[in-house]
């Protein structure tokens, strides 16, 4: 039997050069929210950003799997990353409020990417035929791509005749799939470190575009409302890249054997949630949005993105993970938050700054457990 020990894999230049097209991506389907109607996003409008946001996440997760597992940085990976890069511009150009007109080829070239991705794994088999768990791996993610592919394509007549949307049938489906067969794909056949970097790349250009709507609180001079509301704008974003940051550099640890696909799992909600709370700094300066819905979308899009944080803490160094007295802390601070936010959210000039408050009180309670839990680590190695 072939043994299916991998050496070290270094994130390839061509997947830098991919991962721009998913820059692209991610700006078009924030736009979606831009769309406010009656006070607030409609709920039709938040169900398409949804799933236009997740096919993204999950297209470039299905990519990265490949590239980590089989990926040999030749020809044929070249040709198919640059497929898929050209047919990701059809879903982008699709993904728009009136996405009605487009389904067509939005659905077609999401498809095809999945397709091809599978295509992929057929012609590792015949590379693996000594090897059964390498095989009974590459069956279960041709059954994810593949089947997805199919009820993708299905939803186009269903929904030309019908006029039900099904997509978001499809992306459960994958991952439904996907997650039903993790526990049958062996660790070693996965380089976590490549991955951890690859998930890590995909959060740094999602705060890249949080970062460009934050430059919208710079306008209208340098005066003192302006210069407030800037300040405390850019420490949220501060805050929250200091506190994946530090977790990714200081507690992850990236030299395990893990499949991970739970991991994996983790930041496709992680990366939801940051374009949620890109969405919601939008909102907070449009006051043609409605203060409730647009502070409890603020307050909500914070809590799922820690909720997520702290779930890779399962996959902290050993010694590091997570404590109850670190669990309370949280707790209590993202009640208080919870309260005073709703308590003052009539005031922007109070909001923000309570914002900034527990964003960096997160930030701060995460970098004193990691270090405590460092030393100790450092003493027990």
């Amino acid at each position: 039997m072939n043994s299916i020990a991998k050496d070290e894999k270094k994130v390839e230049y061509l997947e830098l050069i991919y991962d721009l097209v998913f820059v692209y991506i991610i700006g078009r389907n924030n736009q979606i929210l831009h769309n406010v109607n009656g006070g607030f996003i409609t709920l039709g409008t938040f169900g398409s950003y949804v799933v236009a946001t997740l096919a993204v996440i999950q297209i470039w997760n299905f990519s990265t799997f490949y590239i980590n597992m089989f990926g040999k940085n030749g020809i044929r990976d070249h040709v198919a990353l640059f497929i898929n890069m050209y047919l990701l511009y059809y879903i982008g150009k699709g993904t728009r409020i009136d996405w009605a007109g487009y389904q067509n080829e939005y659905h077609i070239a999401w498809a095809l990417i999945l397709i091809n991705i599978g295509i992929q794994y057929l012609i590792e088999m015949g590379n693996h035929k000594d090897s059964p768990d390498v095989l009974k791996t590459i069956y279960h993610m041709m059954a994810a791509l593949f089947g997805e592919a199919v009820i993708i394509l299905i939803a186009i007549p269903v929904f030309n005749i019908f006029g039900v949307q099904i997509a978001l049938a499809a992306i459960i489906y994958g991952v439904a799939v996907t997650w039903y067969f993790a526990d049958n794909t062996k660790a070693e056949m996965v380089d976590f470190t490549h991955l951890s970097e690859r998930a890590m790349l995909y959060v740094v250009f999602t705060f890249g575009e949080m970062i460009i709507v934050i430059s919208e609180y710079f306008n209208g001079g340098f005066n003192a409302n302006n210069v407030y509301f800037s300040l405390m704008s850019f420490l949220i974003v501060v805050a929250l890249f200091l506190s994946y940051g530090f977790l990714y550099d200081h507690v992850i640890d990236r030299e395990r054997k893990s499949t991970g696909m739970v991991y994996m799992f983790i930041h496709i909600f992680l990366i939801f949630a940051m374009n949620n709370i890109t969405a919601a700094l939008e909102f907070m300066r449009d006051p043609s949005v409605e203060l409730n819905p647009k502070v409890l979308f603020l307050i909500g899009s914070f809590l799922l993105y820690f909720a997520c944080l702290f779930c890779l803490l399962i996959f902290a160094k050993e010694g590091m993970r997570m404590c109850r007295n670190l669990l309370f802390k949280v707790l209590a601070g993202s009640a208080v938050f919870v309260v005073l936010m709703l308590s003052f959210k009539a005031d922007m000039y109070v909001n923000i700054a309570l914002s900034v408050v527990y964003v960096f009180s997160i930030f701060i309670a995460l970098y004193a457990f990691g270090r405590q839990r460092g030393r100790l680590y450092q003493k027990e190695g």
